[in-house]
């Protein structure tokens, strides 16, 4: 995501990082570069007239011409203009007081509307207890793909009955149904269509109607460029839109329409698709798609992905192990199965501010199988050796090595990771347990 924009804005700012003193010919030399970054990233042309015409209102003031560091005082000004044209703060999902709140999934055929749905589901059970309903009769096979995600993710199904053509009937009997079952959330998969048309936003229009939403998303893949934002707007015109849902953010989208849906449809983005898995949908926040774009990485993302992965079972055991200094295999594999949980490692190396970004990735090894080979060498070892690791010598690396289907090599390793993790350890007693995880997780990951 925003691979190619963050190469060329590293580009245009490392070469300005050398000059003691900035001309106006150097700004508007590198403002030519951002101007030409953002078109390549398929952001429409007025948001970009727009929005490199308030960066050279600001960047060519006096006080950052004549200042000692103009390089930097002219890379906050993209930041903060970034921001401003995404939405300078998060726009959250809202719930109304009176439940069942009622969200209105819509979007073009191929959008990843369904998933979302499931996502979306998955992340509002935390404090709610959410309904999917299968709206879309058109599309062959779609309840079936609603109900097969739903059961996957646990949350709760409803669908038409056998023959039943009318979605808008669906979505009425719906809210009886979850009010049955004390569902407090009902999420409406509509139709969607490969493009546009009237048949559709009159569909949509009566379902709104009949069955008031509290928040109409638009679902938009993040990969359809600039049609992304014409596609908002007629939603937005014919249904009046509370919010957009970017999908394959984790892709190869080279990110105009987060750069432009808020500052062309004043429609806010709201949540960003991160991956395939149910997991993985997340807020969106334009500090940190500003902060990814000029290549200070997402610590605070990254943050929040290892604290949701550590159980309070999790914290607990850390806790006690802090307590008594004490750190055992056991306590190792606990770590290695958590970062199982983030994802992808190049994704997850994405969001740390590592110099050169992307390509100074390309050389790093990103190979997950690593993972499942340190975790099979730990499951190889008997409950003593993992208790007590420094008794594991030359016979028992080897019977381990071949228990694990690795090489005595790798065991060693291994060892020496755990050491250097233990002496790590020493250093963190006075950590909060999730904030250890964070520290060890990292610190084993780049190892």
């Amino acid at each position: 995501m925003f691979e190619a924009l963050k190469e060329r804005f590293e580009s245009v700012f490392s070469s300005m990082k050398g000059k003691g003193r900035l001309t106006a010919d150097d700004v508007n030399a590198a403002l030519r570069e951002v101007r030409r970054a953002l078109l390549e990233a398929d952001v429409s042309y007025k948001v970009v007239k727009n929005l490199v015409d308030a960066i050279k209102v600001r960047a060519t003031g006096a006080d950052v011409l004549n200042s000692i560091t103009p390089a930097q005082q002219v890379a906050t000004i993209v930041y903060e203009e970034l921001i401003r044209i995404m939405g300078k703060e998060p726009a959250p999902i809202t719930i109304s007081p009176k439940p069942p709140t009622v969200f209105m999934m819509v979007g073009l055929q191929g959008s990843g509307k369904t998933t979302t749905a499931v996502k979306l589901a998955k992340r509002m059970s935390r404090s709610h207890k959410p309904l999917v309903v299968a709206c879309d009769l058109r599309r062959p096979a779609a309840v079936d793909q609603l109900r097969t995600l739903a059961e996957k993710a646990g949350v709760a199904f409803f669908g038409p009955e056998p023959g039943e053509t009318d979605p808008v009937a669906v979505a009425r009997k719906s809210v009886a149904y979850a009010e049955n079952h004390l569902c407090s959330l009902i999420l409406l998969d509509t139709a969607g269509r490969l493009q546009l048309d009237d048949d559709l936003m009159t569909e949509l229009e009566t379902m709104k109607r009949d069955v008031p939403p509290f928040e109409v998303l638009l679902v938009v893949d993040s990969m359809t460029g600039q049609e992304a934002v014409e596609v908002s707007s007629v939603f937005n015109e014919r249904l009046g839109l509370t919010g957009v849902i970017l999908t394959k953010m984790d892709g190869d989208a080279r990110g105009g329409p987060a750069l432009a849906i808020k500052a062309t449809t004043g429609v806010p983005v709201k949540l960003a698709g991160m991956g395939e898995r149910v997991e993985d949908l997340e807020s969106f926040d334009s500090k940190r798609m500003a902060s990814r774009i000029m290549g200070m990485g997402d610590m605070m993302g990254l943050m929040e992905k290892l604290e949701r992965s550590t159980t309070d079972v999790d914290a607990a055991r850390i806790a006690e192990s802090l307590k008594k200094s004490r750190f055992t295999m056991d306590d190792m594999l606990m770590h290695l199965q958590q970062i199982k949980k983030l994802g992808p490692l190049d994704k997850v190396l994405e969001m740390l501010p590592i110099p050169g970004g992307a390509k100074a990735l390309k050389g790093a090894d990103l190979d997950a199988s690593r993972l499942k080979y340190s975790e099979a060498i730990i499951l190889s070892m008997t409950k003593k050796e993992r208790r007590s690791p420094d008794i594991i010598k030359g016979s028992r690396r080897r019977r381990i090595a071949e228990g694990s289907g690795t090489s005595v090599q790798m065991v060693n390793q291994l060892l020496a990771q755990y050491d250097q993790m233990k002496t790590m350890m020493k250093s963190l007693g006075k950590m909060n347990p999730k904030s250890f995880k964070v520290a060890g997780a990292l610190k084993n990951l780049f190892r």
